[in-house]
């Protein structure tokens, strides 16, 4: 995929939704660990639109997501209503550009520009904890509020995992996971009962963003939140299947530029601090604790065994797999204590 020419099927894709406009230049402006292209785009009048390619996934998918995306945006209340970035419209839709030659099956979509104020601090403190657990849980509550009015979606995490496992029964799958096939099946089915025991028939389900590191939001000097961008894990489900990347920006540590995606931090109390604040405002459930742990699980499985390879560099890709079976498999049922937490939040 690294011989695709991204800006000629940005300009191809501009020129089917309005080719009365002159595109000037086009930067790059995708993060350097990641496979997933962002270009800011300037027309000749000195206009600037944000455009997003990708090729992981399907692009009904692909199509999906930003349709309940945009629905999301144009719905969320005051204080909420601008943190989300509005897609160009035609016809309208959300328009999507679908570029298919040979081997290459690549999407496009444009933004306009988001308005960013303040980054987290690379390590927060026990008042940014706070503020911050109470601002997701606002917002959480706002992204509930107006679930019932958004597009139908047809990716559940049960389909994507069913997905992961059809996939390692061809030889294909077999070839890139072999030696592990066994014990990716195994956590396939954890899954799959631990999901449905837990939460299929009684927690409601709602937008969620899922990678939320501190270089896809901003906040204003208050931290509140103020602008939120990079969709490329949003789905709908769980809410808690955002709370493993809170876990990582409140984290000890605090962020990294060289990273791994260990279950520790959902065990930190800086994370409970979080959790603490965020209960005040909107009350998590006990299944809810007991599936934190299965929504770790979830993303290993899903982000860095089954699309591992898409999204991320090659050596990421390489290292986190790796990682996965020596490390994140393992330390899910040894680490991840629910009743740390229950005891915590009182539930």
């Amino acid at each position: 995929m690294r011989l695709i020419d991204y800006p000629t099927i940005i300009k191809l894709a501009w020129a089917n939704f309005d080719n009365s406009k002159t595109i000037e230049k086009i930067e790059d402006i995708s993060a350097k660990v990641s496979t997933n292209h962002v270009f800011r785009v300037k027309f000749d009048n000195d206009d600037i639109i944000i455009a997003k390619l990708s090729y992981f996934g399907t692009y009904e998918h692909f199509k999906e997501d930003h349709q309940i995306i945009h629905a999301l945006a144009n719905n969320l209340l005051y204080p909420f209503e601008n943190v989300l970035a509005k897609s160009l419209v035609k016809d309208n839709e959300v328009y999507t550009y679908r570029f298919q030659q040979g081997a290459i099956d690549a999407w496009v979509v444009f933004y306009n520009p988001i308005r960013n104020l303040h980054r987290l601090p690379r390590r927060l403190d026990e008042d940014h904890i706070r503020k911050l657990g109470t601002e997701v849980a606002r917002f959480h509550k706002a992204c509930a509020r107006v679930s019932t009015v958004l597009p139908k979606a047809s990716k559940t995490l049960r389909s994507d995992i069913q997905d992961l496992l059809n996939i390692l029964d061809t030889e294909v799958g077999q070839f890139e996971h072999r030696m592990h096939i066994d014990d990716l099946k195994e956590q396939c089915e954890i899954f799959l009962e631990n999901r449905q025991r837990l939460v299929a028939k009684n927690v409601e389900t709602m937008p969620v963003f899922m990678d939320w590191n501190i270089g896809n939001f901003s906040v204003t000097k208050n931290l509140e939140l103020y602008s939120r961008w990079d969709y490329d894990w949003f789905r709908i489900s769980y809410r808690v299947m955002d709370f493993y990347f809170f876990s990582r920006v409140v984290s000890d540590a605090g962020d990294r530029t060289v990273f791994s995606y260990y279950i520790g931090p959902l065990m930190e109390d800086r994370f409970i601090l979080f959790l603490k604040e965020y209960h005040k405002v909107y009350p998590l459930t006990e299944n809810e604790v007991r599936f934190m742990k299965e929504a770790y699980r979830f993303f290993i499985l899903n982000y860095v065994i089954k699309y591992g390879r898409y999204f991320f560099h090659r050596t990421y890709a390489i290292k986190l797999q790796r990682e996965a079976y020596d490390i994140y498999f393992p330390s899910i049922e040894k680490e991840f204590d629910a009743e740390k937490i229950l005891n915590a939040l009182n539930i």
